[in-house]
């Protein structure tokens, strides 16, 4: 668990600027505020949007990165983290700068075009690449692509299959890559800075034209588009048109005026759920500067000329869509964070942590739908847990539901927590607060909400006759294939069954008691798969307390008759005895 405390201890910031904010905004800009996020490259893939971006060290006073980041939305203000799939580590042959890179997909793998410091020499290009888009990331050469001393890579692919990769300050260059994407035809060819094509500056010694770096290009109703940061210090945003993807280039205008606080921006624009959505950077956090930023997003909507109209910084975009409350959220989506870390959790992904009494988390625009009933986490705690308190509208909202964080012996060792929900319906921002004593409480990996059920649903713990034992799912771990088996009973989520109308029996919202690898054998292990509606995860149950799988026509059974904890529950021919015999409690 990280040890040090987060730049968000700010509340009285926050107050502040939210008070100059019209009453209908949210301030969801910038769209992570447990870290600084800087130089930040939108993509659309399978549905989702991405932002890759740099990581701006706390504190600092140069332009100190070590890491790259990643995250994702499916509504455009719930942003899941995602972690550092690269950082400088990744390449052997550097040793500074994980500076502004671009993220491209193509066949079937993810490419990311970074600058950095060749160990000994100057600034040059790498390409990592990955088979997921939140990575890991892997060096692709095992040397720089290109280096000639200049940032700022952008990879563009035209509807011809033909691509791209641009670069450069103080001067604007491209080539043509090949088909890998790790190699390239030809040399390096300089885009000539005219006026015309790239707007005049003015006060400047040395340079006529405003074109400073961070090229993104694009390609719309057959118009090429390329979108810079301009005139530096300080930057704007500022764009071109041409009628191919090497120009020639005619200068268009401001998209963004110098504005904020940071001196530096960095442009990315991408369409995403029938959208327009122009990504940059600020320095709009607590401590913020052209040192430490923070990623943000304006919705836009193009003039009916083609033209990109002229944006100011925004509290940001309204949803794109709504939350589903009913499936496993990770804990680390968040519209707005107060308090919090996020970490690799040791059930894979990311975890938040390092939480203090009084610490939050929001989400948007949830669909509750007629009402949630209970709410589950998987929480951990090395010392004595706390609360989370689960609130509408605010952190200080109406409070819904309350589950106690018991201590779990270690920051890493997780457990599910359950708790009644009442009040919680239609679309609603939800505020997870967590509160208890001084020092760190606990960390949350995933949330998630329950419904009542549907008519004939009924949720209960499956005590064994004969053992006086719950069904209980080994470890409380949601992992398919996670074995079934004896144990005291309790009140947690991992002995809360919802036996269904179809046949099923539920836990964890998702996960189904199934019959390992359908099998139809005596012995047969039975664990929790995800639910798929097969008959290897439909059950009968008998007026002798019995509960036979369809699928086999075998009973659910404590091996060997034992009643020991841990006893592992199999399938077995159906003989009325004691360990065949469950009580709903």
């Amino acid at each position: 668990m990280q040890r040090r405390r987060r730049l968000l201890a700010w509340a009285v910031g926050v107050i502040s600027a939210l008070a100059l904010l019209p009453a209908t905004a949210r301030a969801d800009n910038p769209i992570v505020q447990h870290i600084y996020t800087a130089d930040p490259a939108p993509m659309v893939h399978n549905g989702r949007m991405y932002v890759y971006s740099g990581r701006d060290e706390d504190g600092s006073t140069t332009f100190t990165m070590r890491e790259w980041r990643v995250f994702s939305s499916a509504d455009m203000v719930n942003w899941t983290d995602h972690g550092v799939p690269m950082n400088l580590g990744t390449f052997a042959w550097a040793d500074a700068n994980a500076w502004a890179g671009h993220v491209i997909a193509r066949n079937s793998k993810f490419y990311w075009y970074v600058p950095v410091r060749r160990r000994g020499g100057g600034m040059a290009i790498g390409v990592g690449v990955s088979d997921s888009p939140t990575g890991p990331f892997r060096d692709a050469l095992g040397r720089p692509l290109v280096e000639n001393g200049e940032i700022d890579p952008h990879a563009f692919i035209d509807d011809n299959g033909d691509a791209y990769l641009y670069w450069g300050n103080p001067n604007l260059w491209y080539v043509r890559l090949n088909a890998d994407m790790i190699s390239f035809s030809g040399s390096a060819t300089n885009i000539p800075l005219t006026t015309a094509g790239f707007g005049t500056r003015t006060g400047h010694a040395t340079r006529t034209t405003l074109y400073e770096e961070a090229p993104w290009v694009y390609k719309r109703n057959g118009l090429y588009y390329m979108i810079f940061a301009a005139q530096c210090c300080s930057e704007f945003i500022a764009y071109s048109t041409a009628p191919g993807p090497t120009g020639p280039w005619t200068y268009r205008g401001t998209v963004m005026p110098t504005q904020g606080s940071s001196f530096t921006n960095h442009p990315g624009i991408v369409d995403y759920k029938g959208g327009s959505y122009f990504v940059y950077h600020n320095g709009a956090l607590p401590g913020g500067s052209g040192y430490t930023r923070s990623v943000a997003i304006e919705k836009f909507t193009y003039n009916s000329d083609g033209t990109i109209p002229r944006m100011t910084m925004t509290a940001g975009p309204g949803p794109a869509d709504t939350l589903n409350p009913y499936v496993r959220q990770e804990a680390e989506t968040i519209a707005w964070g107060s308090g919090i870390e996020t970490e690799p959790s040791a059930e894979g992904g990311m975890n938040i942590g390092s939480l203090h009494n009084g610490d939050y988390t929001k989400v948007r625009n949830v669909a509750f739908g007629t009402g949630a009933s209970s709410f589950t986490a998987r929480v951990a705690s090395a010392t004595s847990g706390g609360t989370i308190e689960v609130r509408l509208g605010s952190a200080t909202g109406t409070v819904v539901g309350r589950c106690t964080v018991p201590a779990t012996g270690g920051w890493q060792t997780w457990r599910s927590v359950t708790c009644p929900v009442s009040g919680a319906s239609g679309n609603q921002d939800v505020f997870l607060r967590y509160t208890g004593g001084s020092g760190f409480l606990f960390n949350v990996d995933w949330w998630q909400f329950a419904t009542g059920g549907a008519p004939g649903d009924v949720t209960s713990r499956l005590r064994g006759v004969g053992s006086n034992r719950c069904v209980d799912v080994e470890n409380a771990s949601t992992a398919p294939g996670t074995t079934v088996l004896l144990w005291d009973c309790g009140t947690a989520a991992n002995q809360q069954w919802t036996s269904t109308a179809s046949g099923e029996f539920r836990v964890f919202g998702d996960r189904c008691l199934d019959a390992y690898n359908s099998g139809t054998a005596n012995g047969t292990r039975v664990v929790i798969w995800s639910c798929n509606g097969q008959d290897n995860q439909k059950w009968t149950s008998g007026p002798d307390g019995s509960i036979r799988n369809v699928r086999a026509g075998l009973c659910l059974d404590a091996d060997g008759a034992a009643t020991a904890n841990g006893t592992r529950l199999i399938l077995w021919t159906c003989n009325g005895q004691d360990n065949q015999k469950w009580n709903r409690a």
